[in-house]
């Protein structure tokens, strides 16, 4: 399935993510590098959820740009196929080898705001994401590296206490619906 046929697909879970994938689309609708950063504005991203498979511990990285815990994931950089783009930066990310989609499907769709800052020396403006987010899941004994290009450290963290390492007041709703997928599978 291609990646507007997958966004035009999902069902919202709430008003948030309505609005959300009608934003989405549109910016899809009126530009054709919407799957590539140059699209200084608003960009695809794919970003994933990472749990072990008794669903009760997330895979979070260190993001040195948010100065938080957070998931992982990135830009497309054209790759249309959002979940291949989840796993791939769940690997970079964070090491783990053995991951897999729980669901074929995206679990979240969000618009998210991008503050302005600095990436390898240049200077990046704010933008939008226009996020995809699938939950993975992760053999919770791959040997975990850290990506010092993209963070300074990952950790296995339970699911109830995540939330207490995070520092992005804006973005804990986002995680928060997808913990309630997650704690859903035990």
């Amino acid at each position: 399935m291609n990646y507007i046929d997958e966004i035009k697909g999902y069902i919202p879970k709430n008003e948030q993510e309505k609005i959300d994938k009608e934003t989405i689309l549109s910016n899809i609708d009126n530009n054709d590098n919407i799957l590539l950063r140059e699209n200084t504005v608003a960009h695809m991203t794919s970003s994933g959820i990472i749990t072990n498979g008794s669903f009760d511990k997330i895979l979070f990285a260190y993001h040195k740009i948010y100065d938080s815990w957070a998931w992982t994931g990135g830009h497309n950089d054209g790759n249309p196929n959002l979940l291949e783009v989840a796993i791939k930066e769940a690997k970079e990310e964070t090491g783990v080898v053995n991951i897999y989609p729980l669901f074929d499907t995206m679990s979240a769709i969000d618009v998210i705001f991008v503050k302005n800052h600095n990436k390898n020396g240049k200077y990046v403006g704010d933008h939008l994401h226009l996020n995809a987010t699938y939950i993975l899941v992760a053999d919770e004994h791959d040997e975990l590296i850290v990506n010092e290009k993209e963070n300074s450290g990952v950790k296995w963290f339970d699911i109830d206490d995540v939330m207490n390492h995070v520092k992005e007041d804006r973005i804990q709703p986002v995680y928060q619906k997808l913990f309630d997928i997650i704690k859903g599978q035990r």
